[in-house]
């Protein structure tokens, strides 16, 4: 009897991870839009314009043409000390 409560406790658990997973994987993506302007020197994604290779080779802070993702619909909405974020870069 011991053996199939062990199966079961087994098996249980194996169905709750299974589960689990599925709720997590159920949860949609938050939509994301590429954020000009608001990076910190280094910080930025990839892609950084002329000058700069990929993610993290932005030379200054707020650099116009150096980009992060951020949720959708908050980039205009970040201040930065020059001025907010833009969804274009800034010449």
């Amino acid at each position: 009897m011991k053996r199939s409560h062990a199966a079961l406790a087994a098996t249980l658990a194996i169905s709750l991870n299974a589960l689990a997973g599925m709720a997590h994987a159920a949860e949609p993506a938050k939509a994301t839009e590429k954020c000009y302007g608001v990076a910190l020197a280094g910080k930025n994604d990839c892609s950084a314009g002329a000058g700069t290779s990929c993610a993290g080779t932005s030379k200054k802070d707020y650099q116009g043409n150096a980009w992060v993702m951020v949720e959708k619909g908050t980039c205009t909405q970040i201040k930065t000390p020059k001025g907010h974020g833009s969804l274009k870069a800034i010449q």
